[in-house]
């Protein structure tokens, strides 16, 4: 190699020695970090909420609507009997026509009036509970009379004020353990950090809210037996995640 090219080599690699130290001695004085991070706590399942469900269908309306508020009265003394610590609301009552299969019409005929051939009425029972051990007893006694439509299982607002707590801890934790991360990567210190703001939930639009969807267990329906035993079904509560995001503004000295 000749004696130019040597010196040329060792310029560039003294500039580059140069451009690096330049680099890692990138001034952080005054720098604000903005800090997203998020903590997730889990729990059992201790609430369900069942829809129960009664449907009868006749030609004349006042006997089928009859027939709905005479089971719907045996539903409810049922669920009362089995869990009288349920909460139960009636709703969704309804009524309307069934009407016949429209048929073609002959060309320059005028069409009927539509006449309804029947009526359908029905009426829906939502049965809340903490009561999970004894749930397949009281569906079980309930289906002699009514339909399970619908099964969700949750959290209890008791249980959820309980586990918010911890929730919050544990976001707040790993909110520390990124800011001490972030300063280490930045070669700082720790105590050269200061927390300026901190938003949960990212309710200044700093972070995606968070997005919690259950997913109901739906049932089939199917018609109502009036009186013949139904085998109690089987029911897993499972659990939910309860989670919390939370964005941290950090100023370095």
């Amino acid at each position: 190699m000749t004696a130019k090219k040597t010196i040329l080599a060792a310029a560039m690699l003294i500039l580059g020695a140069h451009a690096q130290a330049q680099a890692q001695q990138t001034p952080t004085s005054g720098t604000l970090v903005i800090v997203p991070a998020q903590g997730e706590v889990r729990a059992n399942n201790d609430q369900a909420v069942a829809t129960l469900a009664i449907e009868e269908q006749d030609k004349d309306k006042a006997a089928a609507a009859s027939r709905v508020n005479q089971k719907m009265k045996q539903g409810l003394d049922i669920v009362k009997k089995e869990d009288p610590q349920a909460s139960l609301k009636t709703q969704g009552y309804y009524t309307y026509p069934v009407y016949p299969e429209d048929r073609p019409v002959a060309p320059g005929a005028a069409p009927k009036p539509r006449v309804p051939t029947a009526w359908r009425v029905g009426q829906y029972l939502q049965v809340t509970t903490t009561n999970l051990d004894k749930l397949p007893k009281t569906v079980a006694a309930a289906q002699k009379v009514l339909t399970l439509n619908n099964l969700n299982f949750g959290l209890s607002p008791a249980a959820t004020r309980k586990l918010d707590e911890q929730r919050i801890a544990a976001t707040y934790q790993n909110l520390n353990e990124r800011i001490a991360a972030i300063a280490n990567a930045m070669g700082r210190k720790v105590s050269d950090a200061t927390l300026d703001t901190v938003d949960f939930e990212g309710s200044g639009a700093y972070a995606r809210e968070a997005m919690a969807a259950q997913a109901p267990m739906m049932m089939m329906r199917g018609k109502a037996m009036d009186s013949a035993e139904v085998s109690e079904p089987s029911f897993e509560p499972g659990e939910t995640t309860l989670e919390m995001r939370v964005v941290g503004k950090v100023k370095f000295k």
